[in-house]
């Protein structure tokens, strides 16, 4: 059984990290839903635009495997770079492509859990007031809409930096929104805060970066396989990604990484050749 989790949210659910910071995560165990077919997870996993990079989704993914290890994950990406919460509105084109991506992977898979990340967009006290009754309107008929009541939903914070960038006047309210969030999460069940506190960002002090990335994932593990929120940074984090980077890849995972390489144009015939040879 295919075990999947929706990913919702904006940019920071996404993902905006360098895709050339951080060692690549390839693991023919961990799948993601592409054109209605699950296909092997490849970096950038969700792509809704052409900066699309490292989210926190692979590391979460790669944090079960360890876990799981003879089991299967399949990651859902929903998420949309820029979005509020109107834009999340139970009735708008977001919210119900997500719906649809969901129950199309119940088909094939056990939906598991719901990652959300989203509030940047919202962190204007206008917005930022509001957010939590918002906020509980669209996770209630996301439940009831995907026929699971009681789902984990993983909850992540919003960024401490946001306010230092050229765009921070804009954030002025994002702690507002991370208390929305928060309270939200205390007051409902099966609803996990996991915390951004420590997490750095790309120099638009806007994006979480790819190393912390990664580290957010495994936060994001660590609430859903402990099903109890994360308040503060894990003593552990650094240490299971490196975990993560050190996984042996199989045969079959290098030479499906070697296809890969080499159809991009980043291997020539002849080391393509030596490549495959060697495990053969």
């Amino acid at each position: 059984m295919l075990h999947s989790f929706l990913m919702i949210g904006q940019s920071n659910m996404a993902g905006r990290g360098f895709l050339n910071d951080v060692p690549l995560i390839y693991n023919h165990h961990i799948s993601m839903l592409r054109n209605g077919r699950w296909q092997t997870m490849w970096e950038p996993v969700n792509y809704d635009r052409p900066n699309a990079g490292i989210g926190l989704a692979a590391s979460f993914a790669a944090a079960w495997h360890l876990s799981n290890e003879t089991g299967k994950i399949g990651l859902i990406p929903c998420a949309d770079g820029g979005t509020s919460l109107a834009d999340w509105d139970v009735n708008g084109a977001l919210f119900q492509h997500a719906v649809s991506q969901a129950k199309l992977a119940q088909k094939t898979s056990s939906l598991q859990g719901i990652l959300w990340h989203q509030g940047e967009n919202d962190s204007q006290p206008d917005n930022a007031r509001y957010y939590g009754e918002k906020f509980a309107v669209i996770i209630k008929t996301l439940r009831e809409e995907l026929g699971v009541p009681d789902i984990p939903l993983l909850i992540g914070g919003l960024g401490d930096f946001l306010t230092e960038g050229v765009y921070g006047a804009y954030f002025a309210s994002y702690t507002e929104v991370n208390q929305a969030l928060k309270k939200y999460a205390e007051n409902n069940p099966n609803c996990y805060f996991v915390t951004a506190s420590g997490l750095t960002a790309n120099p638009d002090k806007i994006h979480i970066d790819a190393s912390s990335q990664r580290i957010f994932g495994v936060r994001y593990f660590e609430s859903f396989q402990k099903k109890q929120h994360v308040f503060e940074p894990l003593k552990n984090e650094t240490e299971t990604v490196e975990q993560i980077y050190r996984r042996q890849l199989s045969p079959a995972e290098e030479k499906g990484l070697a296809d890969i390489e080499f159809s991009m144009g980043k291997l020539s015939v002849d080391a393509y050749k030596a490549k495959i040879s060697t495990l053969m």
